[in-house]
């Protein structure tokens, strides 16, 4: 996937963890741990957005939709 450049302004304490950790070799570049920070991040609030949506959700009301229409077949299937 193509990459462009932005610039992004940090904390010189940030900045210094930062460099602390790609002299550590836990990073291969600043760029590289910024870009992996801003990707958790992003993935994460992807979770919680969805653990949000689905808090929402009425799971009588839920599990109602989902038997709608199974009445004969509900017997048929094996209990677990």
């Amino acid at each position: 996937m193509p990459k462009s450049k932005v610039a992004v302004t940090l904390e010189s304490t940030l900045l210094a963890e930062l460099d602390n950790l790609v002299a550590a070799q836990h990073f291969p570049s600043r760029s590289s741990a910024i870009e992996t920070a801003v990707s958790e991040q992003l993935a994460r609030l992807a979770r919680t957005r969805l653990a949000r949506e689905v808090a929402k959700l009425d799971a009588q009301e839920e599990k109602a939709l989902a038997e709608e229409g199974m009445g004969a077949e509900l017997g048929a299937w094996p209990e677990y």
